[in-house]
């Protein structure tokens, strides 16, 4: 983890390395995956090996890897065969498992073909079977299998609207829903095997049906749905006509709907959440707490990033003004997943943009900072998971001809907290589960 400017930066590398350690996939999964000869145990589930002819593991995400890793050492000789797909720079070397990379946030023909071998594989599975599926977040991109009639042009550019208009994951995740053959529970529909989930969520309370947009739970949402979210962000029009049409001919009931809860099909479909954003954030306060500061936790953070933001450094100044109801040194400890309504073609990210806005509003306070962190180590199409930043950050920009102002308003952040120093970088990180962040005073 680099953190170059700040002067708690080797005690910041502490409390967040404990955030991270705490939703480490590989570590997550160990905890909830167990094998006793041919007795395999997943939570609180117990499966017998020799009931099964074959047992294969696919799966998609960020932090798939180090999931397929814990499994394939539990399994040994048990595992048939495995296939998952990890972003760009994410692959981990694996002996029974195939690892393929593809393209994250815009998926691209990479995941197409990967999309293909997995259904190919899931769809040659059958009674006798137990098929072990992997979700983290970023399975979505990962894995495109566009219906048809619609082309993967047509998914990447509804997925650049989606993600540029402020959507959020749930909103975007149901729209890739009624666009595809995997997502929505579909993938369960592929197969008659037995299908164990452990899943890494990457969404605020942990809705299954939209981690990974859930290809192996019963989906809600509806093709109205779809269409009413499209027209909510005013990007009805501008979504690819063969898009518009298939939407239009789900709501019709010309095309069929996603699997719904009440399904028969899900009776041998379980699922097992192996970590969240909740068990970082509580790592972290810990972490912070030992380290000598008074602690809280928050509501989750949620919204445009640039308004959590000043929301966040207005925080400080009450919290500084008042002088209660903590004591210094302290420390705020939030998760969350914020949004970014793109307007310009700048480069940052969303945990950026908050480090940004909230560096405007605590500017001049002594002894404050703000940092912002994607637990995946990578904040928008940037190497940066985030950034620090403190009371001197806007002082120091304007010293060096930085307009901080300028650059939240272009989406530009990265190009300014690099000249600054302030970005964290750390590389793939092993997990996903949302954002953290804090507010340290001292």
């Amino acid at each position: 983890m680099q953190i170059l400017s700040s002067p708690i930066k080797l005690r910041l590398k502490k409390i967040l390395s404990r955030g991270l350690d705490a939703v480490d996939a590989h570590a997550a999964v160990g905890r909830a995956f167990s094998r006793d000869g041919a007795a395999l145990t997943i939570g609180r589930r117990r499966y017998d090996l020799n009931n099964y002819e074959r047992v294969v593991v696919v799966g998609a995400g960020k932090a798939t890897a180090p999931m397929a890793q814990a499994v394939e050492q539990r399994l040994g000789h048990w595992l048939h065969s495995g296939f998952i797909v990890v972003k760009q720079g994410y692959g981990l070397p694996m002996k029974r498992i195939l690892v393929a990379e593809a393209g994250h946030p815009v998926p691209d023909r990479s995941g197409q073909r990967a999309a293909a071998k997995l259904c190919a594989m899931v769809s040659a599975l059958g009674r006798r079977d137990l098929l072990i599926v992997l979700l983290s977040g970023g399975a979505s991109s990962l894995l495109p299998a566009p219906v048809a009639g619609v082309t993967l042009a047509d998914k990447q550019r509804t997925t650049e609207k989606l993600l540029r208009c402020g959507a959020t994951i749930r909103d975007i995740n149901t729209v890739r829903k009624h666009l595809s053959r995997i997502k929505g529970g579909r993938l369960a529909e592929l197969s008659d095997a037995t299908i164990v989930t452990l899943i890494l969520s990457d969404v605020l309370g942990d809705d299954l049906s939209t981690i990974a947009s859930g290809p192996t739970v019963p989906d809600p949402t509806t093709y109205r749905d779809a269409i009413a979210i499209l027209k909510r962000y005013r990007i009805w029009m501008t979504v690819p006509q063969r898009v518009r049409q298939h939407l239009d001919r789900g709501c019709r009931g010309l095309v069929s709907e996603t699997p719904k809860p009440g399904s028969p099909l899900f009776r041998r479909v379980h699922h097992h959440l192996v970590g969240n954003n909740g068990v970082a954030v509580r790592a972290v306060a810990r972490a912070a707490r030992e380290a000598g500061f008074q602690t809280i936790v928050p509501e989750a953070i949620i919204g445009e990033a640039r308004e959590a933001g000043q929301r966040f450094g207005a925080m400080a100044k009450t919290l500084l003004r008042k002088g209660r109801p903590l004591r210094k040194p302290y420390c705020l400890v939030a998760g969350g997943e914020t949004t970014v309504t793109v307007t310009g073609r700048g480069t940052g990210g969303r945990a950026q943009e908050f480090a940004t806005a909230a560096a405007l509003e605590i500017a001049g306070l002594p002894k404050v900072w703000v940092v912002a962190i994607g637990t995946d180590g990578t904040d928008g199409p940037t190497d940066a998971a985030g950034a620090v930043v403190d009371g001197d950050t806007v002082a120091r920009a304007q010293r060096l001809q930085i307009n901080l102002v300028g650059a939240l308003k272009r989406h530009n952040t990265y190009p300014a907290l690099k000249k600054l120093g302030q970005l964290i970088v750390t590389g793939p990180t092993g997990t996903n589960v949302n954002d953290l962040y804090l507010l340290l005073v001292r």
